[in-house]
């Protein structure tokens, strides 16, 4: 009787050990790395982060860890999961700052919330600025800023220096919209206030000129003759060939 229970209770130890079969169990740390990149390419991310995952986890000190690491933020951002892929970078950068492959980290940072940028400007037309959030913008902007200022040599460097002239043009172009908006509802000081804040900020943007003309605009309407005249005489001096530079405020058809 005593050897039947026995018996019984291995059965049943074993039936619980099969639904936490690993199908991994063994593989070595090469086996685990190429499978997880043969996913990563064929697109099946779930499954590539969890290969990565399991070669972290068992080899935390062979030669393909630190890539691991990397690879699960490539895998998030690939699978257009932002915030796991931030995540994974950052702890990256946190554990390892002097890695060779840091400055992707970053670049990979910078991507993400560039991506979301752009889905976000995308949406310009059917959405009311005030409404938006450009903190991803931001976000973009620090972390490809980080990147050329921690790894000037990266071959990262070059791109993430071309999309922050972009994501500059598009904090510009926000607070212009948004300026636009108050115009158009009367608010002249609020729209006076997001001029002044391009001219401060982003004083290399295109919209610069916009920024101006609003703030003639705003002025005018406000009745505050010289600091109208003031602006006029700074489009002027920048933007010479500006149809406000050489009359009195016009009407503003934003």
């Amino acid at each position: 009787m005593k050897r039947s229970v026995a018996l019984f209770a291995l059965v049943l130890a074993a039936c619980a050990g099969s639904d936490k079969y690993d199908p991994t169990a063994g593989w070595s740390a090469d086996k685990l790395y190429g499978e997880a990149k043969d996913a990563l390419k064929d697109g099946k991310y779930d499954q590539a982060i969890k290969y990565f995952e399991s070669l972290e986890a068992r080899y935390p000190y062979g030669r393909y860890a630190q890539q691991a690491e990397l690879e699960i933020a490539y895998a998030y951002y690939k699978q257009n999961e932002g915030a796991s892929a931030v995540a994974a970078a950052d702890r990256f950068i946190k554990l390892h700052p002097e890695n060779l492959n840091v400055d992707y980290a970053y670049y990979l940072k910078g991507l993400t919330y560039f991506n979301e940028d752009l889905g976000l400007f995308g949406r310009i037309s059917r959405q009311d600025p005030t409404e938006r959030d450009p903190k991803s913008t931001h976000d973009a902007f620090d972390a490809f800023k980080e990147l050329v200022v921690r790894c000037p040599k990266s071959k990262y460097a070059a791109d993430s220096v071309v999309r922050m002239k972009y994501l500059v043009n598009a904090m510009a172009t926000h607070e212009i919209h948004v300026a636009r908006y108050y115009m158009r509802r009367g608010a002249y000081v609020a729209a006076v206030n997001r001029a002044q804040y391009v001219l401060k900020n982003y004083p290399q943007a295109p919209a610069l000129q916009e920024a101006l003309v609003i703030m003639i605009q705003a002025y005018d309407a406000l009745g505050l003759t010289d600091l109208r005249d003031d602006a006029q005489r700074v489009l002027k001096r920048n933007f010479p060939d500006n149809k406000y530079s050489k009359s009195a405020a016009g009407r503003f058809d934003g």
